[in-house]
């Protein structure tokens, strides 16, 4: 074997260097040094088994390498380098003013010095625009580095994911040929390997003075919502808007399983106020138009709102942290904590009287581990509280109503909110914790027109679908259609306990008498006697409906001591841990 190595080897180093080889390939080996045609040592091959001389063969010829980057990686570390500036300075000193950052600045917020792995795409539409190029004219400085849009992979609270990034100095973060290429291609790529997708939008749009080529495409802009609804379900998609997200732009995060915005900074809407003047003749600013609130507080398109884009960040940190990296694997679990208050606090909690309000929370608090609680669309559809937390380390979707908004009723956008997540527990295999205290569904001519009906359907369908370990508690009362969509004992939960405030019926006491004994109530002339005999109907129908009751009829599992209701959802949810349930041999429902 013959090896050469540079001239500044010594005596030493070439002798080094072929006792180590002749060691590891058990054959004589002739060192030369520099362009000498004669070798400076040779040694035979040495008899006995081999030892670990290929270790030190590869350190002593990498001590004698010195060669290094020619001129040609210099020229490439350069281009990287005017790449990674990103958009025409100008636009890069307005963000300042916006108080947001620059795109590769964001990256670094989000991932560290270490946690990108790598980037595609970074060369994208270089000729077009690169002052190199012949293709492009003497003094235009339009430049439209990676396209404006950035993509790869990274590390993010130890969990490898897929990311996209649009570049707000480059034409506002638009959408063009290139870049939608490079976005599909993550997206694909995350329906092959099953890790989560993570949208870091600041998008004005599709780029329409370059739309040819891209936006109707097979492989275009239209592309990228089929692709989310193929990646629905399947991985976590999570979008961060930190702009104006229009038109196009504004789908992804609606189709992200998890949307935030952060405050004074996004937006999104189906076209720019501009637009809706020239459609509609209505003047409207974007914030009222699609500002974070507008989207947290009436349409429910943003599961929370982030004060800035640290905050964004924090947000994101916790919500990953109880979401498996696709479906096909168990949520994280952590180390249990004790709760934030004590269990034995439930009963003085939850009111007698079932038309007390009460902050369920509060019973929440008493529940689940210190510090997991973390709530999803808080300031949409009130009544009803959908929230992740965990018990005893383990990860679990709480919908549970609210009898403090609303005396807890359930109204169209608080059934629809409740649908939906109760759907992306059951698609991330998050066990699904219901805890009851409602007068049913609202009734009322407003409600019908706001579709009552229509929602809570897909709310009793979320429910009824759902193949994820569930716990129903009925903590007070449980009346109407309210006990069907909050897991009752029709729809196939794993249990229904009962705590000793408990009831479940067609419809409250008053209610129930006023439409049975109407007639007859008005027939006792006496106001005081009137009022004795509603008294004591109401107390007979309250002994039929009670906890107790359902509890000797075995229409619940059982009745619980409150200050034992954290311990048994704890063993409830263990045991069953493992449950698999089958749905119907059927390509799928009609109801969405």
């Amino acid at each position: 074997m013959k090896v050469r190595v540079s001239d500044g080897a010594t005596d030493e180093e070439a002798s080094a260097i072929a006792e180590a080889l002749a060691q590891h390939v058990r054959d004589e080996v002739e060192v030369y040094v520099g362009d000498a045609d004669a070798p400076a040592v040779v040694r035979e091959a040495p008899a006995g088994p081999p030892n670990a001389g290929a270790e030190a063969a590869a350190e002593a010829i990498a001590q004698s390498d010195d060669l290094g980057p020619t001129e040609r990686e210099e020229q490439l570390w350069d281009e990287i380098e005017d790449i990674e500036l990103g958009g025409p300075e100008k636009y890069k000193d307005r963000l300042e003013e916006q108080g947001k950052l620059f795109v590769r600045d964001r990256l670094d917020l989000w991932f560290g010095e270490d946690g990108l792995l790598f980037e595609d795409g970074k060369f994208a539409n270089f000729d077009a625009w690169h002052p190199d190029s012949p293709e492009v004219e003497e003094g235009n400085d339009d430049r439209l580095p990676g396209d404006g849009l950035l993509t790869g992979a990274a590390e993010f609270e130890g969990r490898e994911l897929h990311f996209m990034a649009n570049d707000f100095t480059v034409k506002a973060g638009s959408m063009a040929e290139k870049g939608v290429e490079k976005f599909l291609r993550m997206q694909q790529r995350a329906l092959k390997n099953g890790k989560p997708v993570l949208y870091l939008m600041d998008s004005s749009g599709g780029r329409i003075d370059q739309q040819t080529g891209f936006f109707a495409n097979r492989e275009g802009i239209g592309k990228y919502y089929y692709n989310h609804s193929m990646l629905s379900g399947a991985v976590p998609q999570i979008c961060v808007l930190y702009g104006p997200c229009i038109a196009g732009a504004a789908y992804t995060p609606v189709f992200a399983d998890f949307t935030i915005m952060v405050r004074d900074m996004s937006a999104m809407a189906i076209a720019s106020p501009r637009m809706v003047q020239m459609v509609t003749g209505e003047d409207i600013e974007l914030e009222e138009l699609g500002g974070p609130d507008v989207h947290a507080q009436k349409s429910g398109s943003a599961d929370l709102v982030a004060d800035d884009e640290e905050h964004a960040r924090e947000l994101v940190a916790d919500l990953v942290s109880y979401l498996p990296d696709s479906a096909d694997e168990k949520p994280p679990k952590t180390e249990g904590k004790p709760p934030l208050k004590s269990p034995a606090g439930i009963d003085s909690v939850v009111p007698q009287e079932p038309n007390k309000g009460y902050d369920m929370t509060d019973v929440i608090d008493r529940v689940v581990d210190d510090e997991s609680y973390f709530e999803l669309k808080p300031e949409y559809g009130k009544e009803i509280i959908t929230a992740f937390a965990r018990i005893d380390g383990r990860p679990v979707g709480i919908v549970a109503n609210q009898p403090a908004q609303r005396a807890g009723a359930i109204f169209p956008d608080a059934a629809e909110k409740a649908a939906e997540f109760i759907w992306t527990c059951d698609a991330y295999e998050i066990p699904l914790l219901y805890l009851c205290d409602t007068p049913g569904f609202m009734a009322g001519s407003q409600v019908e027109e706001d579709a009552i009906l229509e929602k809570g359907k897909k709310f009793i369908y979320a429910t009824s679908s759902a193949t994820v370990p569930k716990q129903t508690v009925v903590v007070r009362k449980a009346y109407g259609a309210g006990i069907y969509a909050m897991g009752g004992p029709a729809y196939d939960p794993e249990s229904v306990i009962g705590l000793p405030s408990g009831e479940i019926a067609i419809m409250g006491p008053e209610a129930a008498i006023n439409a049975v004994y109407a007639r007859k109530l008005s027939e006792i002339a006496d106001d005081e006697e009137r009022a004795k005999k509603e008294q004591e109907l109401r107390e007979e129908y309250r002994e039929d409906i009670d906890v107790h009751r359902m509890a000797s009829e075995v229409v619940i599992d059982d009745i619980v001591p409150p200050s034992t209701l954290r311990k048994e959802l704890k063993n409830r949810f263990a045991f069953y841990e493992g449950i698999e349930k089958d749905l119907p041999d059927k390509k799928h429902g009609t109801i969405l």
